[in-house]
């Protein structure tokens, strides 16, 4: 089901989402307050819901590729943030656990998130702010990253 009205044509929606997220990321990013990188922060959301996470897992939750996230992995393991740890089952694969300082960073992150969805929500009802999360939400159906994704047409 396609919107066809004619407002609907200019919104400009990709460009305010593109500018939206690139001015979150460098305000997030530029607090003084903030130990940790957007990225690195999503990675110790998904462990304090699942510490000990495959690192696929991981990626998969933050929609990231192999690369993608071992390299994120890796710059949280040096800042003490993280420790990779090998599959007891597969010694191919690696699990992902939160340390001390992990744990600390991350309650800093939680306190952080909640003021900045306080922030981006100011303004709006909460039926709006439903509608945003759902029109979100429905891109990643829509533009899936796997090469076999669906097409909203079939």
């Amino acid at each position: 089901m396609r919107n066809k009205s004619p407002e609907a044509r200019h919104h400009r929606l990709i460009y305010l989402l593109n500018v939206a997220q690139r001015r979150l990321q460098r305000w997030m990013a530029a607090q003084p307050q903030n130990e940790v990188t957007p990225a690195q922060a999503g990675l110790l959301f998904i462990l304090g819901k699942q510490d000990g996470i495959l690192m696929g897992e991981a990626g998969a939750a933050l929609d990231m590729g192999p690369a993608g996230i071992s390299g994120l992995v890796d710059r949280s393991a040096a800042a003490r943030l993280v420790e990779r740890r090998a599959d007891r089952e597969d010694g191919r694969a690696f699990r992902v656990w939160l340390t001390p300082k992990g744990w600390t960073v991350l309650a800093q992150a939680k306190a952080a998130a909640a003021e900045v969805n306080a922030a981006l929500t100011d303004g709006f009802t909460a039926a709006e702010i439903d509608i945003v999360a759902r029109w979100l939400t429905s891109i990643q159906d829509k533009f899936p990253r796997s090469s076999e994704a669906r097409h909203s047409d079939e």
